[in-house]
């Protein structure tokens, strides 16, 4: 009688153990059962904790993830491309990827560089300046707080399930109630690692800012107005050279034919003449 209360009485705690989980999963964002509204400033968001349903703010800076798109023409690629590095060495930035391309009538390179958040601005005008004007300069910014702290609190909320069914699992005495709440706590932990990477990747792009800079050169065409009138002459001279010679090639490649169709010529005008006589 005492072994069936204990699997009784711990079957309903593992099914009020699951509702709760998921109950905070499906309404973190509440104070006092109200949802809050979307103007409500991230860092001052409320939820409830199954530690006990008492709602408490939360308080953290704001996390903003920076990004710029900087296009523009230059008069030496090697000289730009120099002074950027220079202030990415000062910024304590990265370069993420570096592309050069040698197009019809340009030469570009095209970099996507990493910089600390709080280093953002002075980077852009460290590599602005000496750039008369930007063919594109876009610079835009996501506040993700809201998302920083809601990931941050299932978190919690998760690691504090994780530590009753460890609890649940001291208790255990058959091999089927242990089996059940081994398996519990394997979906948990992986919700949990789930919730730490996109926590980690916000980190990261908050902490570092994402510039990609388009430089380019424009050259002038090789062929055209620097070619004089005799030049041109004689390159007119000898592609007709090539042509004539392209023909006579053609005709010696061909020679059966004509052979054939000179005896063929021949047979019939001496036919002809016969029958006029």
């Amino acid at each position: 009688m005492k072994n069936f209360l204990f699997a009784f009485s711990l079957v309903a705690l593992l099914i009020s153990c699951k509702k709760s989980a998921e109950g905070v999963d499906n309404m973190i964002l509440y104070d006092d059962a109200v949802a809050v509204e979307e103007t409500t400033p991230a860092y001052e968001i409320k939820y409830k904790s199954i530690e006990g349903d008492v709602a408490r703010t939360v308080e953290t800076e704001a996390k903003i993830i920076k990004t710029a798109t900087l296009r523009f023409e230059t008069q030496n690629l090697e000289t730009t491309a120099g002074n950027i590095k220079q202030a990415i060495g000062k910024f304590k930035g990265q370069v993420q990827s570096d592309e050069e391309r040698n197009e019809y009538n340009t030469v570009s390179r095209s970099l996507t560089v990493r910089v600390p958040n709080e280093s953002f601005d002075n980077f852009i005008d460290e590599i602005s300046k000496g750039v008369s004007y930007f063919d594109r300069k876009e610079i835009s910014s996501r506040d993700v707080t809201e998302e920083y702290i809601d990931t941050e609190s299932r978190i919690k909320t998760k690691k504090a399930l994780e530590a009753r069914y460890l609890e649940l699992l001291k208790k255990a005495n058959k091999v089927s109630e242990m089996l059940e709440i081994e398996k519990e706590l394997s979906e948990i932990r992986e919700e949990i690692e789930s919730k730490q990477a996109q926590l980690q990747y916000l980190e990261n792009q908050v902490s570092y800012s994402t510039v990609y800079i388009y430089f380019y050169k424009t050259v002038a065409e090789k062929q055209g107005a620097t070619v004089s009138y005799g030049a041109k002459l004689g390159n007119a001279l000898k592609s007709g050279f090539n042509s004539l010679s392209s023909f006579f090639i053609g005709l010696i490649q061909i020679w059966p034919f004509i052979l054939i169709f000179v005896i063929v010529f021949i047979l019939i005008r001496r036919r002809i003449k016969r029958k006029k006589q």
